[in-house]
């Protein structure tokens, strides 16, 4: 049984995330998500939608075996608890491979990490395009 991990703040979901979340669960058995806590999202504004609503929306998608959300203290300790065998990042995920191996081998979690190369492409497949077109339809921009 091959147990995948994808990760991601999923403020606003949108055909990216769907496209994300369908490649992550095609290469194991299970997948799981971690939904990022509001106080960890440090490289990115802050989202729109609150975490507990963020996660509920993840945990109702028929492809997520199991959501939660992620550590606002260290962001391996929830893969302590899942023992993922594979950790999905998306496209645009800001985390560097090689350097995210070693910090998880050093942490003592064997997890491989892939990057899902296959990108939703459309005009609206981002939280942050989908808020700028809110803004621009009210006269906000």
């Amino acid at each position: 049984m091959v147990r995948v991990l994808a990760t991601g703040t999923f403020d606003i979901l949108h055909p990216g995330h769907l496209r994300y979340l369908s490649e992550a669960r095609a290469l194991g058995d299970e997948l799981y998500v971690i939904v990022a806590r509001d106080s960890m999202i440090k490289h990115k504004p802050k989202p729109i939608v609150p975490e507990a609503q963020r996660l509920a929306m993840v945990k109702g998608l028929r492809i997520v075996d199991k959501a939660m959300l992620g550590s606002d203290r260290d962001i391996f300790e929830p893969l302590r608890e899942i023992k993922p065998d594979i950790i999905a990042l998306g496209n645009n995920q800001f985390f560097n491979e090689k350097e995210l191996q070693a910090k998880l081998n050093a942490s003592g979690i064997n997890a491989k990490v892939i990057r899902i190369q296959s990108f939703e492409q459309c005009e609206l497949c981002s939280s942050a395009s989908i808020i700028k077109r809110v803004l621009e339809r009210n006269g906000k921009l």
